[in-house]
């Protein structure tokens, strides 16, 4: 097998599950949310891009196979940049596919009163939900910089996961240092139009909630 065919064949697995997940759920959820409801979730505004992206697969597979041989060692691959040139125009939306096909909402039919979609970033999704208060969401770039009131001192953070209390309209959010992991915060959480606030927590039982509360995805 050549190594376009090898490379069409591997995402076409791989984006093939997210498709058939992706369209199962919005079978399984669509009798019980209303239409706008279902219309304003990430995955079933996304979805046509994975579907024409599996068919630029297809065409490029049926391409590869009609070149393929022992002259195709001079003739050169020209599928493969067709597909990785629709991949790399329509990165965002192929990432978040696949971080939706991970997410506790992709089959959830609640009552919502979470941010929801509304609230995700882009390459982010929801890994715990309790349905009633608290949910978790993990990043995939996601970077803030702050500095140390004491010392002046900037450092880069990667946001490991940010949590969203519905019941008491607060957010919190869990930093780590991208050059020393053993420098971790757990702060409140003040998202903004222009710019985000963070800050300490100070309540002892809050915090240890919060810290319980990040355990159960940090794996």
């Amino acid at each position: 097998m050549s190594k376009a065919l090898e490379f069409i064949n591997s995402e076409k697995s791989h984006y093939g599950k997210i498709f058939v997940d992706v369209s199962y759920a919005i079978d399984n959820v669509s009798p019980f949310l209303d239409k706008d409801v279902l219309e304003n979730r990430k995955y079933t505004v996304k979805l046509p891009v994975i579907k024409k992206y599996i068919d630029v697969l297809e065409g490029a597979e049926s391409e590869a196979k009609k070149s393929s041989g022992f002259m195709s060692m001079f003739k050169g691959d020209k599928v493969t940049p067709l597909v990785e040139s629709f991949k790399r125009d329509n990165k965002d939306s192929l990432i978040q596919l696949e971080n939706c096909s991970k997410c506790t909402c992709l089959n959830c039919t609640a009552q919502c009163n979470f941010a929801s979609c509304e609230g995700c970033r882009p390459g982010s999704f929801i890994a715990y939900c309790d349905h009633e208060r608290y949910n978790v969401t993990k990043h995939g770039n996601f970077n803030i910089e702050l500095t140390n009131n004491r010392t002046g001192r900037t450092d880069r953070y990667k946001v490991m996961a940010t949590m969203e209390d519905c019941v008491d309209e607060k957010r919190y959010i869990v930093i780590q240092n991208v050059m020393d992991n053993s420098d971790k915060y757990i702060l409140h959480y003040y998202p903004g139009i222009s710019e985000d606030d963070y800050g300490e927590i100070t309540d002892g039982e809050e915090f240890d909630t919060i810290a319980s509360l990040y355990g159960k995805v940090d794996v």
